[in-house]
Protein backbone atom coordinates (compact mmCIF):
# COMPACT_ATOMS: atom_id res chain seq x y z
CA UNK A 1 0.00 0.00 0.00
CA UNK A 2 1.25 3.21 -0.92
CA UNK A 3 1.72 5.82 2.02
CA UNK A 4 0.93 9.11 1.29
CA UNK A 5 3.82 11.92 2.36
CA UNK A 6 2.84 14.41 4.95
CA UNK A 7 3.54 18.17 4.71
CA UNK A 8 5.36 19.80 7.11
CA UNK A 9 3.48 22.52 9.36
CA UNK A 10 5.43 25.28 7.79
CA UNK A 11 4.84 24.16 4.57
CA UNK A 12 1.34 23.74 4.94
CA UNK A 13 1.24 27.35 6.14
CA UNK A 14 3.02 28.51 3.34
CA UNK A 15 0.91 27.46 0.84
CA UNK A 16 -2.17 28.72 2.91
CA UNK A 17 -0.84 32.25 3.01
CA UNK A 18 0.24 32.01 -0.58
CA UNK A 19 -3.65 31.14 -1.44
CA UNK A 20 -4.88 34.04 0.51
CA UNK A 21 -2.72 36.34 -0.69
CA UNK A 22 -3.27 35.36 -4.54
CA UNK A 23 -4.90 37.72 -6.24
CA UNK A 24 -5.52 39.92 -3.39
CA UNK A 25 -6.74 43.48 -4.98
CA UNK A 26 -9.03 41.27 -7.49
CA UNK A 27 -10.31 39.60 -4.34
CA UNK A 28 -10.96 43.30 -3.05
CA UNK A 29 -12.31 44.96 -6.27
CA UNK A 30 -15.20 41.99 -6.32
CA UNK A 31 -15.68 42.48 -3.43
CA UNK A 32 -16.63 45.71 -3.55
CA UNK A 33 -18.50 45.26 -6.98
CA UNK A 34 -20.40 42.26 -5.26
CA UNK A 35 -21.58 44.39 -1.86
CA UNK A 36 -22.53 47.09 -4.05
CA UNK A 37 -24.88 45.13 -6.44
CA UNK A 38 -26.13 43.72 -2.49
CA UNK A 39 -26.93 47.01 -1.35
CA UNK A 40 -28.67 48.32 -4.76
CA UNK A 41 -30.72 45.15 -4.66
CA UNK A 42 -31.34 45.24 -0.61
CA UNK A 43 -32.99 48.63 -1.37
CA UNK A 44 -34.51 48.42 -4.57
CA UNK A 45 -36.23 44.99 -4.02
CA UNK A 46 -36.54 44.09 -0.34
CA UNK A 47 -36.76 47.10 1.56
CA UNK A 48 -39.30 49.01 0.18
CA UNK A 49 -41.45 46.21 0.06
CA UNK A 50 -40.91 44.58 3.23
CA UNK A 51 -39.27 41.08 2.30
CA UNK A 52 -37.83 39.82 5.73
CA UNK A 53 -35.14 37.11 3.73
CA UNK A 54 -33.33 36.28 7.05
CA UNK A 55 -29.80 37.91 7.92
CA UNK A 56 -28.62 41.54 9.41
CA UNK A 57 -30.57 42.74 6.53
CA UNK A 58 -33.71 41.02 7.41
CA UNK A 59 -33.69 42.37 11.09
CA UNK A 60 -32.89 46.20 9.38
CA UNK A 61 -36.07 46.02 7.55
CA UNK A 62 -38.40 44.88 10.67
CA UNK A 63 -37.00 47.75 12.96
CA UNK A 64 -36.77 50.22 10.16
CA UNK A 65 -39.44 52.07 12.07
CA UNK A 66 -37.09 52.60 15.21
CA UNK A 67 -33.41 52.67 13.45
CA UNK A 68 -32.04 53.60 10.33
CA UNK A 69 -31.39 50.24 8.54
CA UNK A 70 -27.81 51.65 7.62
CA UNK A 71 -27.36 51.77 11.32
CA UNK A 72 -29.03 48.79 12.43
CA UNK A 73 -26.84 46.63 9.71
CA UNK A 74 -23.55 48.62 11.27
CA UNK A 75 -24.59 48.13 15.19
CA UNK A 76 -25.47 44.60 14.43
CA UNK A 77 -22.28 43.62 11.74
CA UNK A 78 -20.11 45.12 14.50
CA UNK A 79 -21.78 43.24 17.37
CA UNK A 80 -21.01 39.95 15.39
CA UNK A 81 -17.57 40.74 14.58
CA UNK A 82 -16.58 41.49 17.96
CA UNK A 83 -18.16 38.36 18.88
CA UNK A 84 -16.58 36.61 16.22
CA UNK A 85 -13.06 37.87 17.49
CA UNK A 86 -13.69 36.15 21.19
CA UNK A 87 -15.03 32.84 19.99
CA UNK A 88 -13.73 32.37 16.56
CA UNK A 89 -9.94 34.07 16.58
CA UNK A 90 -8.51 36.72 14.72
CA UNK A 91 -8.07 35.33 12.08
CA UNK A 92 -11.42 34.51 10.97
CA UNK A 93 -12.72 37.34 12.04
CA UNK A 94 -10.23 39.44 9.46
CA UNK A 95 -11.93 37.96 6.28
CA UNK A 96 -15.44 39.31 7.67
CA UNK A 97 -14.25 43.17 9.02
CA UNK A 98 -13.98 44.41 4.90
CA UNK A 99 -17.61 43.14 3.79
CA UNK A 100 -19.03 43.94 7.20
CA UNK A 101 -18.48 47.65 7.40
CA UNK A 102 -19.01 48.50 3.43
CA UNK A 103 -22.45 46.44 3.34
CA UNK A 104 -24.13 49.27 5.59
CA UNK A 105 -22.31 52.18 4.39
CA UNK A 106 -23.60 51.35 0.25
CA UNK A 107 -26.46 50.67 2.04
CA UNK A 108 -27.12 54.09 2.80
CA UNK A 109 -25.18 55.56 -0.05
CA UNK A 110 -27.94 53.52 -2.29
CA UNK A 111 -31.10 54.36 -0.32
CA UNK A 112 -32.50 56.56 -2.82
CA UNK A 113 -31.90 54.10 -5.74
CA UNK A 114 -35.65 54.01 -6.19
CA UNK A 115 -35.41 57.49 -6.76
CA UNK A 116 -33.56 57.33 -10.49
CA UNK A 117 -34.68 53.28 -11.30
CA UNK A 118 -38.25 53.26 -11.25
CA UNK A 119 -39.61 49.57 -10.64
CA UNK A 120 -43.31 48.64 -10.62
CA UNK A 121 -43.62 46.64 -7.66
CA UNK A 122 -47.28 45.19 -7.84
CA UNK A 123 -45.53 42.15 -9.36
CA UNK A 124 -43.97 40.70 -6.29
CA UNK A 125 -43.64 37.44 -7.67
CA UNK A 126 -41.29 39.10 -10.12
CA UNK A 127 -39.58 41.33 -7.71
CA UNK A 128 -38.93 38.53 -5.28
CA UNK A 129 -37.40 36.59 -8.34
CA UNK A 130 -34.92 39.20 -9.53
CA UNK A 131 -34.09 40.71 -6.03
CA UNK A 132 -33.29 36.48 -5.30
CA UNK A 133 -30.80 36.50 -8.24
CA UNK A 134 -29.26 39.70 -7.77
CA UNK A 135 -28.55 39.24 -4.12
CA UNK A 136 -27.82 35.60 -4.47
CA UNK A 137 -25.22 36.82 -6.99
CA UNK A 138 -23.65 39.12 -5.50
CA UNK A 139 -22.91 36.43 -1.75
CA UNK A 140 -21.70 34.11 -4.30
CA UNK A 141 -19.34 36.60 -5.68
CA UNK A 142 -18.29 37.90 -2.01
CA UNK A 143 -17.80 34.27 -1.12
CA UNK A 144 -15.77 32.84 -4.18
CA UNK A 145 -13.61 36.21 -2.88
CA UNK A 146 -12.66 34.84 0.20
CA UNK A 147 -15.08 37.10 2.49
CA UNK A 148 -18.43 37.37 4.09
CA UNK A 149 -20.52 40.91 4.64
CA UNK A 150 -20.75 39.58 8.26
CA UNK A 151 -23.78 39.82 9.95
CA UNK A 152 -25.86 36.33 10.62
CA UNK A 153 -23.45 34.44 8.89
CA UNK A 154 -21.05 35.01 11.68
CA UNK A 155 -23.93 33.87 14.25
CA UNK A 156 -23.85 30.69 11.95
CA UNK A 157 -20.43 30.08 12.14
CA UNK A 158 -20.30 30.45 16.46
CA UNK A 159 -23.69 28.35 16.52
CA UNK A 160 -22.32 25.35 13.88
CA UNK A 161 -18.92 25.77 16.30
CA UNK A 162 -20.00 25.46 19.59
CA UNK A 163 -23.34 23.83 19.25
CA UNK A 164 -22.22 21.06 16.82
CA UNK A 165 -24.51 21.79 13.98
CA UNK A 166 -23.61 22.46 10.47
CA UNK A 167 -23.76 25.47 8.51
CA UNK A 168 -26.83 24.57 6.98
CA UNK A 169 -28.69 23.57 10.05
CA UNK A 170 -27.75 26.71 11.76
CA UNK A 171 -29.00 29.34 8.81
CA UNK A 172 -32.24 27.28 8.43
CA UNK A 173 -32.69 28.36 11.93
CA UNK A 174 -31.79 31.81 12.57
CA UNK A 175 -32.83 32.67 8.87
CA UNK A 176 -35.68 30.88 9.52
CA UNK A 177 -36.82 32.62 13.13
CA UNK A 178 -36.31 35.98 11.29
CA UNK A 179 -38.36 35.31 8.64
CA UNK A 180 -41.16 34.18 10.63
CA UNK A 181 -40.99 37.20 13.18
CA UNK A 182 -41.06 39.30 9.32
CA UNK A 183 -44.04 37.21 8.84
CA UNK A 184 -45.96 39.20 12.35
CA UNK A 185 -45.02 42.47 11.12
CA UNK A 186 -45.59 42.32 7.74
CA UNK A 187 -47.92 39.43 6.76
CA UNK A 188 -47.73 35.74 6.42
CA UNK A 189 -47.98 36.44 2.47
CA UNK A 190 -44.56 37.94 2.89
CA UNK A 191 -42.85 34.87 4.55
CA UNK A 192 -43.99 32.89 1.16
CA UNK A 193 -41.92 35.46 -0.84
CA UNK A 194 -39.26 35.39 1.64
CA UNK A 195 -38.54 31.47 1.18
CA UNK A 196 -38.96 31.76 -2.26
CA UNK A 197 -35.99 34.39 -1.89
CA UNK A 198 -34.12 32.46 -0.16
CA UNK A 199 -34.00 29.23 -2.48
CA UNK A 200 -32.97 31.09 -5.44
CA UNK A 201 -29.92 32.60 -3.68
CA UNK A 202 -28.87 29.72 -2.58
CA UNK A 203 -29.28 27.92 -5.98
CA UNK A 204 -26.99 31.12 -7.24
CA UNK A 205 -24.27 31.29 -4.83
CA UNK A 206 -23.74 27.81 -6.17
CA UNK A 207 -23.71 28.57 -9.21
CA UNK A 208 -21.42 31.46 -8.96
CA UNK A 209 -18.85 29.65 -6.58
CA UNK A 210 -18.94 26.08 -8.49
CA UNK A 211 -19.82 28.07 -12.18
CA UNK A 212 -22.04 26.29 -14.39
CA UNK A 213 -21.32 22.48 -14.91
CA UNK A 214 -20.47 21.82 -18.90
CA UNK A 215 -19.00 18.62 -18.07
CA UNK A 216 -20.39 15.04 -16.43
CA UNK A 217 -18.84 12.57 -14.45
CA UNK A 218 -20.21 9.30 -14.97
CA UNK A 219 -19.36 5.80 -12.67
CA UNK A 220 -20.38 2.79 -14.75
CA UNK A 221 -20.79 -0.45 -12.95
CA UNK A 222 -21.05 -3.65 -15.43
CA UNK A 223 -19.95 -7.15 -16.18
CA UNK A 224 -19.01 -5.92 -19.56
CA UNK A 225 -15.86 -4.14 -18.04
CA UNK A 226 -13.51 -4.51 -21.35
CA UNK A 227 -16.24 -3.82 -24.00
CA UNK A 228 -17.62 -0.69 -21.94
CA UNK A 229 -13.57 0.47 -21.82
CA UNK A 230 -13.35 -0.43 -25.50
CA UNK A 231 -16.31 1.71 -26.51
CA UNK A 232 -15.33 5.15 -23.84
CA UNK A 233 -11.48 4.42 -25.09
CA UNK A 234 -11.41 3.72 -28.75
CA UNK A 235 -14.90 4.71 -30.09
CA UNK A 236 -15.73 8.64 -27.69
CA UNK A 237 -11.74 8.91 -27.10
CA UNK A 238 -12.66 9.76 -23.48
CA UNK A 239 -9.97 9.64 -20.52
CA UNK A 240 -11.12 6.18 -18.33
CA UNK A 241 -10.55 5.76 -15.07
CA UNK A 242 -10.77 1.99 -13.19
CA UNK A 243 -11.73 1.96 -9.09
CA UNK A 244 -11.49 -0.78 -6.92
CA UNK A 245 -14.70 -1.82 -5.37
CA UNK A 246 -15.46 -4.60 -2.90
CA UNK A 247 -19.58 -4.97 -2.48
CA UNK A 248 -21.00 -4.11 1.01
CA UNK A 249 -23.73 -7.20 0.63
CA UNK A 250 -21.85 -9.45 -1.38
CA UNK A 251 -17.98 -8.67 -0.18
CA UNK A 252 -17.22 -9.68 -3.87
CA UNK A 253 -14.05 -7.33 -5.56
CA UNK A 254 -15.63 -5.31 -8.37
CA UNK A 255 -14.17 -2.07 -10.38
CA UNK A 256 -16.34 0.92 -11.29
CA UNK A 257 -15.21 2.27 -14.70
CA UNK A 258 -14.90 6.59 -14.02
CA UNK A 259 -14.87 8.97 -17.39
CA UNK A 260 -15.85 12.86 -17.80
CA UNK A 261 -17.76 13.73 -20.95
CA UNK A 262 -18.85 17.44 -22.12
CA UNK A 263 -22.89 17.53 -21.63
CA UNK A 264 -23.29 17.40 -25.19
CA UNK A 265 -21.89 14.36 -25.87
CA UNK A 266 -23.37 12.43 -22.75
CA UNK A 267 -26.11 11.15 -24.74
CA UNK A 268 -23.46 8.83 -26.68
CA UNK A 269 -22.00 7.46 -23.58
CA UNK A 270 -25.86 6.72 -21.90
CA UNK A 271 -27.07 5.03 -25.11
CA UNK A 272 -23.81 3.39 -26.23
CA UNK A 273 -23.57 1.70 -22.55
CA UNK A 274 -27.58 0.64 -22.49
CA UNK A 275 -26.50 -1.69 -25.88
CA UNK A 276 -23.78 -3.04 -24.47
CA UNK A 277 -25.12 -4.53 -20.75
CA UNK A 278 -28.82 -2.83 -20.30
CA UNK A 279 -28.45 -3.99 -16.48
CA UNK A 280 -25.18 -1.78 -15.90
CA UNK A 281 -25.61 0.62 -13.21
CA UNK A 282 -24.38 3.96 -14.36
CA UNK A 283 -24.22 7.20 -11.83
CA UNK A 284 -23.77 10.85 -13.24
CA UNK A 285 -23.32 13.86 -11.47
CA UNK A 286 -21.72 17.46 -12.62
CA UNK A 287 -18.16 17.67 -13.02
CA UNK A 288 -17.13 21.66 -12.35
CA UNK A 289 -13.47 21.70 -12.37
CA UNK A 290 -12.06 18.75 -15.41
CA UNK A 291 -8.37 19.96 -15.79
CA UNK A 292 -5.12 18.80 -14.20
CA UNK A 293 -2.02 16.89 -14.86
CA UNK A 294 -1.51 13.09 -13.81
CA UNK A 295 1.47 11.43 -14.75
CA UNK A 296 2.64 13.35 -17.07
CA UNK A 297 -0.92 13.37 -18.79
CA UNK A 298 -2.71 16.78 -19.00
CA UNK A 299 -6.58 16.11 -19.02
CA UNK A 300 -8.69 18.75 -19.35
CA UNK A 301 -12.39 17.97 -20.99
CA UNK A 302 -13.78 21.41 -21.18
Amino acid sequence: MKLFRKLSEKRRQNILQLVEKTHLLKRYFLLVIAVIIYAVSYNLFFFKNNIVYGGASGISIITQNFVDPSIMILILNVFFLTLSFFLLGKKQTLNSIVGSLLFPIFVKLTSNIGEYILIDNSDLLLITIIGGVCVGFAAGIVFKSGFTTGGTDILNQIVSKYFKVSIGTSMLVIDGIIVLVGGFFFGWTRVLYAMIVLYIMNIMVDKVVLGISQNKAIYITTDEDERVCDYLLNELKLGITLLETRGGYTNKKDQIIMCVVPTSEYFKVSEGIERIDSKAVVLVTDAYQTSGTYNGETRNIS
